[in-house]
């Protein structure tokens, strides 16, 4: 009876961790995409890291009090950063491979405002 127990139990873990998001993003499990319309305000980008399809994504200020600007870091093919601004959208257009990016105003690579693309 434990043995069947203990099965019962190790079958609902290892389920759980099937279905959960390998980003941690909030997004689902489901494998794929999540979405191609990222935020960007006050401090943060929104999702960050994020997986999508290869093709355009689109970087969308919102509610920024103060300037931001998207400076890549790395990738698999070479983007424009964009201006420091309070408002507009950028829209890059990605390939397959994982892409880093900051704000210089707020964060250097790897701490502060800074996040991850993973394209598939």
């Amino acid at each position: 009876m434990r043995l069947k127990r203990l099965a019962v139990v190790l079958g609902a873990v290892v389920m759980a961790a099937c279905g959960s998001d390998p980003y941690g993003t909030g997004g689902g499990g489901g494998g794929g995409g999540h979405t191609t319309a990222l935020t960007v305000s006050n401090d943060s980008f929104t999702p960050t890291p994020d997986t999508v399809s290869a093709g355009q994504v689109t970087f969308t200020w919102s509610n920024a009090t103060h300037g931001h600007n998207v400076t890549w870091d790395s990738g698999p093919n070479a983007q424009t950063n964009t201006a420091t601004m309070t408002s507009g959208t950028y829209q890059p257009t990605l390939i397959t491979g994982t892409y880093n990016y900051h704000c210089t105003v707020h964060g250097t690579p790897g701490a502060g405002m800074h996040g991850t693309i993973v394209v598939q």
